[in-house]
């Protein structure tokens, strides 16, 4: 077991080097990164000085070099917009952001598996083509226009819910659900069909066959064999809600790290752009890891293989 985590360990530190190393690369494809961020009406004089003082007339090697040091470090150099460090920047937005993707998580675990177990008990049954109707809506509703459906109906119509902000539970609701409509989605359809072939197997007739009660087979028995294949969704999922949230706080002016990347995108505040990328890709790498090792501990021939 400890060598599979050490294994994992490294892919998932190899995987963050290869975000870093994007993130450099690609800011420098698209140009000269000085003229990214500095005002249309700087001279050619004050250009060639903002290089020089940024390092960028050192040859691509060197910049590199230097990145990958500062990056270790958690430096990404300075807001240009903010005038603050920009790891400090994201890291104080990130507690939003996770309460936000946390809440939607907890949403989507709390609704999509328990309607996908049904889905699958009573398959065939009315239930059953409910739950896959509410499963082709969820994932086919785009999460920026459910947001609106949500603002219009509980905030403009019925006034319930705060029309945006954070402070509150009531400002949660909103964006929480209109991120995890989809995952809802996901969850739901992956469990049922998880679970419709683990109620085919012989052990399960075998366990109904020994009178054993339907609560202690669906639990004991058939969802914890059909819960391998959630371990892996939810962190895949962990990553798509916290892509996701850059649309949905953007909307509901949730002051998350997705907010403050389109505001650091559309200000040309590329240092924070950078910090963003990275600890998303960070945040995304161990919930990888943490699946991988939650995957082995439930199924031990993963960790032999």
């Amino acid at each position: 077991m400890q060598r599979f985590i050490v294994t994992r360990l490294i892919y998932g530190v190899f995987v963050v080097f290869l975000a870093v190393t994007a993130v450099f690369f690609m800011l420098r494809l698209t140009g000269d990164p000085v003229l990214l961020f500095a005002p249309m009406d700087t001279s050619a004089k004050d250009l060639d000085e903002i290089r020089e003082r940024m390092g960028f007339n050192d040859p691509l090697w060197v910049q590199y070099g230097r990145y990958m040091r500062d990056a270790l470090r958690g430096d990404f150099g300075e807001s240009t917009r903010l005038h603050r460090p920009a790891t400090a920047v994201v890291v104080e937005r990130l507690p939003a952001t996770l309460e936000l993707g946390v809440a939607a998580l907890g949403i989507s675990l709390a609704v999509g598996i328990p309607l996908g177990m049904l889905a699958a008990v009573r398959h065939g049954s009315v239930w059953d083509r409910l739950a896959g109707l509410l499963a082709v809506i969820g994932q086919a509703v785009p999460n920026f226009w459910l947001g609106i459906l949500l603002i219009l109906l509980f905030a403009v119509a019925l006034k319930w819910l705060p029309t945006s902000g954070r402070g509150s539970w009531e400002q949660l609701i909103m964006p929480a659900v209109a991120l995890a409509a989809a995952s809802v989605a996901r969850y739901a359809r992956l469990t049922r069909s998880a679970m419709l072939d683990v109620l085919r197997q012989d052990y399960i007739r075998t366990a109904h066959a020994k009178g054993l009660s339907p609560t202690r087979v669906i639990w004991g028995h058939a969802f914890k064999n059909a819960s391998i294949s959630l371990i892996t969704t939810t962190a895949l999922e962990i990553g798509r809600l916290l892509g996701g949230a850059v649309v949905i706080e953007q909307m509901f002016a949730w002051p998350g790290v997705g907010r403050v990347t389109v505001q650091a995108l559309l200000n040309r505040d590329f240092a924070v752009v950078e910090a963003s990328v990275v600890l998303f890709a960070v945040v995304y790498t161990v919930a990888n890891l943490l699946a991988d090792i939650c995957y082995a501990w439930v199924n031990p021939q993963v960790r032999v293989s």
